[in-house]
């Protein structure tokens, strides 16, 4: 086992074995603002824009876009070296990354980063299963609703789905992605015991963000959400996203943690962001992520 990664800032010191997935928050030591980590904790990195569904909330470009792996592999040097602590590949749809199997053992065996990769499961196979597993820590798949109503947004059988499972078991541990509007969270109480039979760790909330200022969750969906949160007695791991946990019961251990600090995003055209969801961004130069990371703080007026 490698040694566990350490972090400081201003929560404390934190250490997290990315192997068994054991976090350490150590809120007693006061860390010198001059040893916070300058990287953010988590980030989450667009491989390609490319997808094969077509689902109506998307909110990846449409764009043909994807990263370029040496460069890819620089920013992962970058961002290990500078207190990141895992790093999440998205798109897009990345099983459609061709270099996806390189890019996760790269990261695996040449940096501390804990590697996961967000996927809709539908080009899973052994071939790939057997370059993926020792080199991917989490996964976290998507799933918006179950049965009918699954197939009606994702056009993609259910059945198939839940068979493809057996490859994500495989790999490593996983979670489900579960995007909430008016057509999936009649599903949700259902959805949550399918994710508990399968074997997922954990059952990641997502409202519904509009996409170019259409969409996204309703008041009244979203007061539903609030109340089945409320009231879930259930042993299945429940989280939600960030940006609408304010009024649901969560624990944050990082509450001073905050923004560019806590996470940030990289697209497929190498633009860094505060978020996936965000339209401004600084595009990664010569300089590295680093230094579009203090550009970005300096235009938002960021967390350090």
């Amino acid at each position: 086992m490698k040694q566990p990664k350490v972090r400081g800032g201003p929560d404390g010191l934190y250490l997290f074995d990315r192997d068994t997935g054991i976090n350490i928050l150590f809120d007693e030591i006061e860390v010198p603002q001059s040893c916070w980590a300058t990287a953010p904790r988590q980030v989450s990195i667009a491989l390609t824009n490319v997808c094969d569904l077509h689902c109506p909330y998307c909110y990846a470009p449409k764009h043909l876009s994807k990263l370029g792996a040496t460069r890819l592999a620089a920013w992962l040097d970058e961002l290990d070296s500078n207190g990141t602590v895992g790093v999440g590949f998205g798109g897009g749809e990345p099983t459609l990354y061709p270099q996806l199997a390189d890019i996760c053992q790269y990261a695996a065996q040449r940096t501390g980063l804990a590697v996961s990769f967000t996927t809709h499961t539908h080009h899973l196979n052994t071939g790939l299963v057997q370059k993926l597993k020792e080199n991917v820590h989490f996964l976290r798949v998507s799933m918006d609703g179950i049965g009918r109503t699954y197939e009606t947004l994702r056009g993609k059988s259910f059945q198939a789905f839940i068979k493809q499972l057996n490859y994500v078991r495989e790999i490593a541990p996983f979670g489900i992605n579960f995007v909430v509007n008016a057509k999936t969270i009649h599903d949700l109480d259902n959805a949550v015991t399918i994710a508990h039979n399968e074997g997922a760790v954990e059952f990641l909330l997502l409202p519904e963000q509009p996409v170019l200022g259409k969409g996204g969750i309703d008041t009244k969906t979203m007061h539903t959400l609030q109340a089945w949160a409320f009231s879930y007695r259930g042993s299945q791991q429940i989280s939600i996203s960030d940006v609408h946990a304010e009024g649901f019961p969560i624990c944050n251990p990082f509450s001073k943690e905050s923004d560019l600090l806590a996470y940030a995003h990289i697209d497929a055209d190498g633009v860094l962001r505060r978020s996936s969801y965000d339209l401004n961004g600084v595009p990664i130069g010569d300089g590295g992520v680093i230094e579009a990371l203090q550009n970005l703080r300096e235009q938002t007026g960021g967390q350090l």
